[in-house]
């Protein structure tokens, strides 16, 4: 998060071009959901793609991050955007997301200081969403959209 301070004190309050990873974390035929501590919304688990940092890596850390869970991605549902995004404090941006499904590895479900609650719900209870990525996300993910994970640095290497 720091780079994106420092990027704001450059850019001030024009809207940026954020990339981000989401992960659809499933368990019991359920959907792992995060109340936001800074707009009270619900949404999927996930944050911004850190320097140096694939997009696979970056959920996976999200996932650790936010809900204290080691998850162990299982597909990929593609490419969603935010056209626009706002945050609670007026921060704007085009937010592009890498959209992953992932199983529980080991851990049990804790809140860091983004999230006031995360819960597992089933599709008919899933609450209002507050983001069109993630809402795009979850629609692929119902309709049963699977892509083959994907790692740029095993293309690279497999061209060498």
């Amino acid at each position: 998060m720091d780079y994106i301070h420092e990027l704001r004190k450059l850019t001030g309050p024009r809207k940026l071009i954020l990339n981000c990873a989401g992960v659809v974390i499933e368990k019991d035929g359920k959907v792992l959901f995060q109340r936001r501590s800074d707009n009270g919304k619900w949404g999927l688990i996930g944050g911004l793609v850190e320097m140096n940092e694939t997009y696979a890596q970056a959920a996976v850390r999200e996932a650790r991050e936010e809900t204290g869970l080691e998850v162990k991605l299982t597909g990929f549902l593609g490419i969603f955007h935010n056209h626009d995004m706002v945050w609670a404090n007026g921060d704007a941006a085009h937010v592009i997301s890498a959209m992953y499904t992932a199983e529980v590895v080991s851990g049990e479900p804790r809140i860091d200081e983004e999230s006031f609650e995360l819960r597992f719900f089933g599709k008919d209870e899933v609450p209002e969403l507050f983001a069109e990525d993630h809402i795009a996300g979850l629609e692929a993910y119902y309709k049963g959209i699977r892509l083959p994970l994907f790692e740029e640095n095993e293309y690279r290497k497999s061209k060498e």
